[in-house]
Protein backbone atom coordinates (compact mmCIF):
# COMPACT_ATOMS: atom_id res chain seq x y z
CA UNK A 1 0.00 0.00 0.00
CA UNK A 2 0.96 3.64 -0.23
CA UNK A 3 1.81 6.45 2.14
CA UNK A 4 -0.27 9.59 2.58
CA UNK A 5 0.33 12.86 4.39
CA UNK A 6 -2.79 14.85 5.26
CA UNK A 7 -1.97 18.46 6.19
CA UNK A 8 -4.84 20.21 8.00
CA UNK A 9 -4.58 23.95 8.60
CA UNK A 10 -8.21 24.77 9.39
CA UNK A 11 -9.73 24.34 12.81
CA UNK A 12 -13.01 24.80 14.67
CA UNK A 13 -13.85 27.84 12.54
CA UNK A 14 -14.26 25.51 9.53
CA UNK A 15 -15.64 22.25 10.98
CA UNK A 16 -16.68 20.74 7.64
CA UNK A 17 -13.28 21.26 6.07
CA UNK A 18 -11.48 20.00 9.19
CA UNK A 19 -13.73 16.94 9.37
CA UNK A 20 -13.14 16.28 5.67
CA UNK A 21 -9.38 16.14 6.23
CA UNK A 22 -9.81 13.59 9.00
CA UNK A 23 -12.40 11.65 7.00
CA UNK A 24 -9.97 11.29 4.09
CA UNK A 25 -7.22 10.20 6.50
CA UNK A 26 -9.66 7.66 7.93
CA UNK A 27 -10.55 6.34 4.48
CA UNK A 28 -6.87 5.92 3.62
CA UNK A 29 -6.13 4.05 6.86
CA UNK A 30 -9.12 1.79 6.29
CA UNK A 31 -7.76 1.00 2.82
CA UNK A 32 -4.49 -0.09 4.43
CA UNK A 33 -2.34 2.93 3.63
CA UNK A 34 0.28 4.43 5.93
CA UNK A 35 -1.15 7.78 7.08
CA UNK A 36 0.48 10.76 8.77
CA UNK A 37 -1.59 13.82 9.73
CA UNK A 38 0.11 17.17 10.30
CA UNK A 39 -1.97 19.80 12.09
CA UNK A 40 -0.86 23.40 11.65
CA UNK A 41 -2.32 26.90 11.96
CA UNK A 42 -5.81 26.79 13.45
CA UNK A 43 -5.80 23.04 12.81
CA UNK A 44 -3.70 22.41 15.93
CA UNK A 45 -6.85 22.95 17.97
CA UNK A 46 -8.26 19.70 16.52
CA UNK A 47 -6.01 17.69 18.85
CA UNK A 48 -7.95 18.91 21.89
CA UNK A 49 -10.47 16.41 23.26
CA UNK A 50 -13.14 19.10 23.71
CA UNK A 51 -12.86 20.03 20.02
CA UNK A 52 -12.78 16.42 18.82
CA UNK A 53 -15.87 15.62 20.89
CA UNK A 54 -17.90 18.65 19.87
CA UNK A 55 -17.35 19.14 16.13
CA UNK A 56 -19.01 17.51 13.17
CA UNK A 57 -18.77 18.54 9.57
CA UNK A 58 -21.73 18.97 7.27
CA UNK A 59 -21.78 15.66 5.40
CA UNK A 60 -18.34 14.71 6.69
CA UNK A 61 -19.25 13.38 10.13
CA UNK A 62 -17.83 13.50 13.61
CA UNK A 63 -14.24 14.56 14.11
CA UNK A 64 -13.94 12.18 17.06
CA UNK A 65 -15.09 9.17 15.03
CA UNK A 66 -12.64 9.88 12.22
CA UNK A 67 -9.80 10.69 14.61
CA UNK A 68 -10.33 7.46 16.56
CA UNK A 69 -10.45 5.43 13.32
CA UNK A 70 -7.16 6.96 12.14
CA UNK A 71 -5.56 6.14 15.49
CA UNK A 72 -6.97 2.61 15.46
CA UNK A 73 -5.57 2.12 11.95
CA UNK A 74 -2.07 3.13 13.03
CA UNK A 75 -2.13 6.74 11.82
CA UNK A 76 0.27 9.21 13.43
CA UNK A 77 -0.37 12.88 14.23
CA UNK A 78 2.10 15.75 14.22
CA UNK A 79 1.13 19.10 15.72
CA UNK A 80 2.93 22.29 14.76
CA UNK A 81 4.85 23.52 17.76
CA UNK A 82 4.83 27.14 16.59
CA UNK A 83 1.09 27.14 15.85
CA UNK A 84 0.43 25.36 19.15
CA UNK A 85 2.34 27.94 21.15
CA UNK A 86 0.40 30.76 19.49
CA UNK A 87 -2.94 29.05 20.27
CA UNK A 88 -2.26 27.67 23.74
CA UNK A 89 -2.14 24.01 22.72
CA UNK A 90 0.18 22.18 25.12
CA UNK A 91 1.77 18.77 25.56
CA UNK A 92 -1.14 17.94 27.88
CA UNK A 93 -3.48 18.20 24.89
CA UNK A 94 -1.44 15.48 23.17
CA UNK A 95 -1.45 13.13 26.17
CA UNK A 96 -2.67 9.59 25.42
CA UNK A 97 -2.65 10.26 21.66
CA UNK A 98 -0.22 9.03 19.00
CA UNK A 99 0.89 12.63 18.48
CA UNK A 100 3.94 14.78 18.90
CA UNK A 101 4.87 18.43 18.59
CA UNK A 102 6.82 19.14 15.42
CA UNK A 103 8.50 22.04 13.69
CA UNK A 104 8.19 23.06 10.01
CA UNK A 105 11.23 21.00 8.99
CA UNK A 106 9.35 17.86 10.10
CA UNK A 107 6.44 18.78 7.82
CA UNK A 108 8.88 19.14 4.93
CA UNK A 109 10.42 15.77 5.76
CA UNK A 110 7.01 14.08 5.93
CA UNK A 111 5.97 15.62 2.62
CA UNK A 112 9.06 14.26 0.86
CA UNK A 113 8.61 10.83 2.44
CA UNK A 114 4.92 10.51 1.51
CA UNK A 115 3.85 9.29 -1.89
CA UNK A 116 0.93 11.76 -1.83
CA UNK A 117 0.07 14.87 0.20
CA UNK A 118 -3.40 16.34 0.63
CA UNK A 119 -4.08 19.68 2.29
CA UNK A 120 -7.28 20.83 3.98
Amino acid sequence: MGSLLVHITCGPEAPTRAALGLLVARAAVEEGHDVQVFLAGDGVQLIRDAVLDSLSGLGTGSLRESFDAVVLGGGRFYVSGMSSKARGVTAEDLADKPAEMAMPNRLVQLAFEAERTLTY
